[in-house]
Order: structure tokens, then C-alpha cells, then sequence
């Protein structure tokens, strides 16, 4: 295993997070240079894929972190009904559909101000989502979110929200 592989702990992350991690969590690793080093900024572990009921929680999130959020970008496919637009605290935020992946969130605050977050599937297990978030959010993290998944063993990556727990599909 390369040095790279090895998890670190990170400073703003301590390790009790990692126990309180369940369905509706949120992790994020923000970065306030300009100089981003990893592939992603976070990571979002959603109850469901319908975006009406979870992500006015994930919003909600970003917003204390980092202000106004405008665009939330997600692939239709992986969703149940994307809307257009969503109201979250008494603010509009678009939604746009692009084809990313169920496995990626891409957050939008102005022109040139992106985050891309990991989607845990919402049919993972606990240990398998702590460890694919905690892996999300390291600062040195080179692994696409697809990856990420496979890698932690939380199935596939496809949208599942059509395919009952334990049935093959």
C-alpha cells in the first residue's frame, strides 16, 4: 500500500466524526486557498434519492459553512424528479441536471467558486460510508468518487433507487 493510500487523520476532522456518521451526514474539507489539491471537497451520505426531501439538509449545511449557495448540479438519472429549482431557507437554489454520476455533487456559490462532493449511496452501510467519506474528504485524496465506492465496498455506482435492498438489479 503506497503512502498515499494510507488514511491520515485530518485536523478539522477528528476521529469521533467518523462514529457519528449516518444516513443525512454531511462532511465537508474547505479550503480556503485558491489552490484546491484534492478531487473533492466533501462528501454527502443522502437517506434517499429524492432530492425534494434531502437536499434542503445538504443546502442547509453548505450555506453555514460557506455562505450563499446558487446551483447544486446532479445527474437526473441517479434522482427521483430533479426539479428545476428548489427553496431552501427562503432562498432559490437552481438545479441543474448534468451527467456526473449519482456518485458526485457539484455545488455552485458563484461563477468561478465550485465544490464537487462524493454521494454515498443512501443503501450503504455505516462502516462502508465512514470510510469512503473520511477518504473523500483527505486533503491529498486523487481518487475519482466512482472509485472511491468501489473501493469501499458500498456496491454499485449507478442509481439504485429503483432496485429494492437485497434484490439483484
Amino acid at each position: 500500500m503506497a503512502d498515499s493510500d494510507t488514511p491520515r487523520a485530518h485536523p478539522s476532522l477528528p476521529d469521533a466524526i467518523h462514529h457519528a456518521v449516518r444516513p443525512g451526514t454531511v462532511l465537508l474539507r474547505l479550503e480556503t486557498t485558491h489552490a484546491r489539491e484534492g478531487i473533492l471537497d466533501g462528501a454527502w451520505w443522502p437517506r434517499s434519492r429524492d432530492v425534494g426531501a434531502e437536499l434542503p439538509g445538504l443546502v442547509s449545511a453548505l450555506v453555514e459553512h460557506l455562505g450563499s449557495v446558487e446551483r447544486v448540479g446532479l445527474d437526473a438519472a441517479a434522482w427521483e424528479e430533479l426539479p428545476t429549482r428548489l427553496i431552501v431557507d427562503d432562498r432559490v437554489v437552481h438545479i441543474d441536471s448534468f451527467p456526473v454520476g449519482d456518485d458526485t455533487v457539484l455545488v455552485t456559490r458563484g461563477p468561478r467558486d465550485h465544490f464537487s462532493l462524493l454521494v454515498v449511496p443512501p443503501h450503504a452501510s455505516p462502516e462502508a460510508a465512514r470510510t469512503a467519506m473520511a477518504r473523500a474528504v483527505r486533503a491529498d485524496n486523487v481518487t475519482e468518487a466512482a472509485q472511491i465506492l468501489l473501493d469501499t465496498g458500498t456496491g454499485r455506482t449507478r442509481a439504485t433507487h429503483a432496485v429494492e435492498p437485497g434484490s439483484r438489479g
